[in-house]
């Protein structure tokens, strides 16, 4: 794995569990996007603020690191899996794992593009539109 990458990555999830917005930004490529099961594809300028909006603390507990195997070097991905803590804003907590799949692009050090993958159904049921 790429230490520098790996670096990135676990300076995101420092920042998540911290809601450091302007650290999750800086994270990213100035254009670098986020994929969010709740909110759609949206520039991570834009997606940690309205995150951090819906939130009271994030408590983010890193599981593992695995890394693309891909060999042709123009794109480079790694996903972090963790247990995430939520506290919303209503005080309600909600427990999930999740993967969050980070592409690298050109040798860049910083994250071009973040998939947010885990199962939305349970937790639309137990929190509803907490983005609203």
């Amino acid at each position: 794995m790429s230490r520098a990458h790996t670096d990135t990555i676990r300076r995101y999830l420092k920042c998540l569990h911290a809601t450091d917005v302007p650290g999750l930004v800086d994270c990213f490529e100035p254009e670098g996007v986020v994929h969010s099961p709740f909110l759609g594809t949206m520039k991570a300028r834009d997606f940690f603020p309205k995150l951090a909006g819906a939130s009271t603390q994030s408590v983010i507990t890193p599981i593992d690191l695995f890394e693309s195997v891909k060999a042709d070097g123009a794109v480079h991905r790694v996903a972090a899996y963790f247990r995430y803590d939520w506290t919303l804003k209503d005080g309600k907590v909600v427990t999930f794992t999740c993967v969050d799949v980070f592409e690298f692009q050109g040798g860049s050090e910083r994250i071009a593009s973040m998939s947010i993958v885990y199962d939305t159904h349970p937790l639309r049921e137990e929190v509803g539109d907490k983005y609203a």
